[in-house]
């Protein structure tokens, strides 16, 4: 995932930033709403992280202002504010989720991709593609160039993730969730589906999975 961490406590934003770095994720970091509206303008981002009280004024204000300009970026909020009224005041501004510090670092990550999962297309929502590659939904055929390939079921729905979202980098952690439902202990049970599928695609298909080192996997046209 590409996150942006809107925070100015810097030990906050450098423990967020150095653990879901280490997690395989992107991270992009504003210390003050100007910042992050900056970001936000040049950037294209997954999800995002808001603490409330920034330097130049109270996050809710850019969460507000990102619903009314229509953008459905995700979006979890960050604060020492525990109330309930502080609670709903930050779902009416338009944050999709409230985490009280302090916080377990695992716990920012699991709603963050939970979020992001929420917020991607619906299976049932057509037909994606990439390239000669589509995956069609309603039937879930999976097809090169018209003619239907026929996959075992993980590397199936490996194939459709990757095209719900196209030259978007996977995580290996977003990748095993999505198959399996969990985290795998070994790396080798990803690999082996990966496998799979590639072998399936062959060669000059003019569609392939790349590794992009140190960050995860993404479906791209040749």
């Amino acid at each position: 995932m590409h996150i942006l961490i809107v925070e100015d406590d810097r030990s906050i934003a450098e423990n967020l930033y150095e653990f879901l770095e280490s997690r395989g994720h992107q991270c992009d970091y504003a210390d003050s709403l100007a910042a992050a509206g900056r970001l936000l303008a040049g950037g294209s981002f997954d999800c995002a992280v808001f603490d409330r009280s920034l330097p130049d004024g109270d996050a809710l204000s850019l969460a507000r202002r990102l619903r009314a300009e229509g953008s459905s970026l995700p979006v979890l909020m960050l604060t020492a504010r525990d109330t309930l009224e502080d609670k709903l005041a930050g779902f009416d501004a338009g944050a999709d989720d409230y985490l009280v510090k302090p916080f377990a670092l695992q716990e920012v990550e699991v709603r963050l991709t939970a979020l992001v999962r929420r917020a991607a297309p619906r299976k049932d929502a057509g037909v994606w593609r990439q390239g000669p590659l589509e995956y069609d939904a309603t039937s879930q055929e999976l097809r090169l160039a018209g003619q239907a390939l026929r996959l075992p079921p993980k590397a199936l729905r490996l194939a459709a993730l990757l095209l719900q979202q196209p030259n978007r980098v996977f995580s290996r952690r977003e990748l095993e969730i999505a198959i399996w439902g969990h985290e795998q202990e070994a790396s080798d049970n990803l690999r082996s589906v990966l496998h799979t599928l590639r072998r399936a695609l062959g060669e000059g298909a003019g569609v392939e999975v790349v590794n992009i080192h140190g960050l995860g996997y993404k479906l791209v046209a040749r």
